[in-house]
């Protein structure tokens, strides 16, 4: 069987804008937004919008909406470290909620730690609802991608099914094709 290598940096820079994207749309849970204008407002009044989050964060630390804007600003500092710590609090506090499974995939990933990526992806999958599945098509597309390239040595029928399902979700994804064609060739 051969081995599909992928143009990794080129995907990241596609995930960036559906990771972002995800985030907004896909949120279906309600919010803790106590105080929240307030603190957004003062944020963007000192200029540090981390230093600003982490002290709105303090004062509430169940406030999720700062939580998922200060993960986010992590996640564009590239500090993946906290982008990942703050992902698990919000998961912590939002279970149910998949995009913060999706965001901690891409924050490990990101950081180059693919087994705890490929469990959060793994997680994301298990979690999106299915009345939330159209609006995650490309997200799910991804997720099915990523644990079907990272299980094509170790487990090729597994990948072949997550292959097919990423295919199901996005048919156009070339580098979703190339793995197809290679685990089935």
């Amino acid at each position: 069987m051969k081995m599909v290598k992928i143009n990794i940096k080129n995907l990241f820079l596609g995930l960036i804008f559906i990771g972002s994207a995800s985030i907004v749309n896909a949120q279906t849970t309600q919010v803790d937004n106590t105080n929240s204008t307030a603190n957004t407002t003062a944020a963007t009044q000192t200029g540090n919008p981390v230093d600003a989050l982490k002290k709105q964060i303090e004062a509430n630390p169940k406030d999720t909406e700062a939580l998922v804007k200060l993960a986010t600003a992590y996640q564009e500092a590239s500090d993946w470290t906290n982008a990942i710590d703050t992902w698990k609090k919000v998961s912590v506090l939002l279970p149910d909620w998949a995009p913060s499974y999706y965001s901690q995939g891409y924050a490990y990933q990101s950081a180059k730690d693919d087994a705890n990526a490929k469990i959060a992806y793994e997680k994301y999958v298990a979690t999106v609802k299915p009345e939330e599945v159209d609006q995650n098509k490309k997200n799910l597309a991804y997720a099915y991608f990523y644990i079907a390239f990272k299980e094509q040595q170790s487990d090729p029928g597994k990948a072949k099914q997550h292959i097919a399902k990423s295919l199901q979700y996005d048919p156009t994804n070339q580098d979703a094709i190339k793995l197809s064609k290679a685990l089935n060739s």
